[in-house]
């Protein structure tokens, strides 16, 4: 259709507008009298109306953080080109030295995030 001749005005009017919010809030009403009736019901019977939801979370927490646990945390640990194997140390004097090689060693040498030293034992709480 040309540009000239789309109707100029493409929104309902007022009293279009009126008869349309009325069965949108009447639509929604009715579904949520419905979803009290069912939970009511359900209730009423015994059964926890939220055992679905419960169990699809624990679902999708324990399917879909298991691999997140486990995956190697750095792709490019053990080739020449990884950027994130740059450990800095010094020694001033007698004193022991100092490195960042114990910081990054877990991550460069391609552990996961289950295997870190301070974060792995968080990860034991997720599901998975």
């Amino acid at each position: 259709m040309a540009r000239h001749a789309a109707p100029k005005n493409p929104m309902p009017t007022t009293g279009a507008r009126r008869t349309l919010l009325r069965a949108g809030l009447t639509m929604a009403a009715a579904g949520a009298a419905v979803a009290a009736g069912a939970t009511g019901a359900s209730a009423a019977g015994g059964v926890d109306p939220l055992t679905p939801l419960t169990s699809a979370v624990d679902a999708s927490t324990t399917y879909g953080l298991a691999p997140v646990k486990n995956l190697q945390l750095d792709p490019l640990a053990g080739t020449g080109v990884d950027p994130l194997d740059n450990a800095v140390g010094t020694q001033v004097a007698d004193f022991q030295p100092l490195s960042t090689a114990a910081v990054t060693g877990p991550v460069t040498s391609g552990s996961s995030l289950s295997e870190l030293p301070v974060v792995g034992a968080a990860t034991g709480l997720l599901p998975g």
